[in-house]
């Protein structure tokens, strides 16, 4: 069964509906964005959230220290790196820090294919050229994976049975798919996570 992540959580509200509905994960945002929170917010929904669920931080070329700063001060238990992030960045935060990292990449062509496939990160993650734009990539240069992948870009309601159906698939990575009017909606989280998870409850 795929696992579910839903990232962008910035509301204590949303902490609870992933305690009512329980995701296998959750993203606090650190890079420039709409749903960007700072440490010390992350910190604090952490605190209240189910510890069953893994809190995941999100960052884009960020400054080394204040990845390994959030790992320390207990506000995530994974690292997510959106950005440029070369091998030397990776084997430094593994001196640093024992938590999993997932290396997200773009996906434009077989080639970024071929870089998920080859990258150090323990586990990848793929999406569109616009993270957090709500859009797909083309799903069928999926057939060249050849590792297992969180899959991100576009995944809602609409779209989680087709995705349910890839080859290799570990995770969802749903954001924009649950929100109403630019908040995370409890309705959508609730749906998306019943379909993923067969449960008609």
């Amino acid at each position: 069964m795929a696992k579910v992540k839903i990232c962008g959580i910035t509301r204590p509200e949303e902490i609870a509906y992933g305690n009512a509905y329980q995701p296998d994960y959750i993203g606090f945002v650190f890079a420039r964005s709409r749903r960007q929170v700072s440490l010390q917010k992350a910190q604090e929904l952490r605190r209240q959230l189910d510890s069953r669920i893994q809190a995941v931080g999100v960052f884009v070329d960020e400054e080394f220290q204040k990845v390994v700063e959030a790992v320390e001060t207990g506000a995530i238990q994974m690292i997510q790196l959106h950005g440029q992030e070369d091998e030397a960045y990776l084997k430094a935060l593994r001196r640093r820090t024992s938590v999993p990292i997932i290396k997200a990449l773009v996906v434009n062509s077989s080639l970024d294919i071929q870089k998920a496939n080859e990258s150090s990160g323990d586990y990848v993650l793929l999406d569109y050229r616009k993270p957090g734009s709500g859009r797909s990539f083309d799903w069928e240069l999926l057939k060249g994976m050849t590792r297992a992948y969180f899959l991100a870009g576009g995944i809602c309601s609409d779209n989680i049975e087709e995705a349910l159906g890839l080859p290799g698939l570990l995770a969802l990575d749903i954001s924009s798919g649950v929100e109403k009017d630019g908040k995370k909606d409890e309705s959508l989280i609730r749906d998306c996570i019943r379909r993923i998870r067969n449960d008609e409850r």
